[in-house]
């Protein structure tokens, strides 16, 4: 069947309704508000570090540097608030940003007191959601407009609110998913070796890096194979899968399950591996960013690399709802394990011209929170 399928282009027209030109107001509007948010969330966090930080991430961080950004980004909410009125369109979006921005300074602003944070083992991690965001949006972003695959794709795209939401969820329920994901691992204590855990951290970090990728995606692999192809649990994995529409948000969808399962099982090879704290870290940054990147919206070029590492073009073929790429290509890190065992789909130049899932799913939150269980039944 492969060998005869015609790939096909896949065609995207301008969505004249959400695209945003300059001059329309829609730019600085959405900025306002958006920055109105960010800013409101940061002064709460400020306020209640306890409650909505991650301990963890806030030893990673200068709180205070962090609080000059802050300032900066109430400032230029109000600027672009008032960039809409002076352009006469989208005046709601930019009264929303300054009233938003408004009620931050009300509750102090930039120049809230910074607390220590006592550990909690359940908070909201609204610091990381912030910094996710705001690096997700600068860069990757950036990266799907100067390298465009489909260059017509607005970044508003059909359900983009939605996708958006399930990043603000996934991101608030760090500290949820952490604690679920150490609590499952501690049922491994009796595979832990000490010896062979002490020869890992005596290897080169590089090294400890690479034993970390590998053995963390060959569990990626298996789990995420088993969820397509039994039959139980493909409804929660199909969740991920009904986004018709590739970019950086995409990936952000995926129902708890899900979430909570893969989180959880991949801690278990780096907790038997017992590497370096530094290789871990630099994993944890490689895994987080890659996950981004290969739902992408970017055709760049990578050459030779994309022989070993899971690229945009390879992931985009997992997601495609046609016939040769059903079930192919589960790795998260590496082509390696595709490869070996016979569900690689790569055809050179071709990207696949359909996404989503074959059977529609519902279009909401709650309508995909529910969907597994009313698949049981049905």
């Amino acid at each position: 069947m492969k060998k005869h399928y015609v790939y096909r282009e896949r065609e995207v027209e301008v969505d004249e309704n959400k695209a945003f030109r300059i001059g329309d107001g829609r730019i600085s509007g959405y900025s306002s508000v958006l920055l109105a948010i960010l800013s409101l969330l940061a002064v709460l966090a400020y306020l209640y570090p306890s409650y909505l930080t991650t301990t963890e991430l806030r030893q990673a961080y200068d709180a205070a540097q962090l609080q000059k950004l802050l300032k900066y980004g109430m400032y230029f909410s109000l600027f672009f608030g008032a960039l809409t009125f002076i352009l006469g369109k989208r005046r709601l979006n930019g009264f929303l940003g300054i009233s938003i921005t408004l009620v931050a300074f009300a509750l102090g602003g930039y120049s809230v007191p910074i607390n220590d944070v006592q550990p909690r083992e359940l908070s909201l991690g609204i610091d990381w959601l912030i910094l996710a965001f705001l690096l997700s949006v600068f860069f990757f972003m950036t990266l799907e407009k100067l390298f465009p695959k489909y260059r017509n794709q607005v970044i508003l795209r059909k359900e983009w609110g939605l996708d958006l939401f399930y990043f603000c969820f996934n991101h608030l329920a760090l500290s949820a998913i952490l604690l679920y994901a150490n609590y499952h691992v501690t049922h491994f204590d009796w595979a832990v070796n000490i010896s062979f855990q002490q020869w890992v951290q005596s290897l080169p970090v590089v090294a400890q890096v690479v034993a970390i990728i590998i053995c963390a995606d060959f569990v990626l692999y298996w789990e995420h194979r088993l969820f397509h192809e039994a039959k139980v649990l493909w409804p929660v994995h199909a969740v991920h899968h009904s986004v018709e529409t590739m970019d950086w948000l995409a990936g952000s969808r995926g129902h708890f399950i899900q979430v909570f399962s893969e989180r959880a099982m991949v801690l278990v090879p780096l907790y038997l591996l017992g590497a370096d704290r530094a290789a871990l870290d630099i994993y944890v940054s490689f895994a987080a960013l890659q996950a981004i990147l290969i739902h992408c919206n970017t055709n760049i070029k990578f050459g030779w690399l994309k022989y070993i590492f899971v690229t945009p073009q390879f992931h985009h073929w997992h997601h495609s709802s046609e016939k040769p790429a059903i079930d192919t290509n589960y790795s998260a890190h590496l082509v390696l394990f595709d490869r070996l065992f016979g569900t690689y789909h790569m055809p050179n130049k071709h990207w696949p011209a359909e996404y989503g899932t074959t059977k529609k799913l519902p279009s909401t939150f709650l309508g995909q929170l529910w969907h597994p269980v009313k698949s049981l039944f049905s």
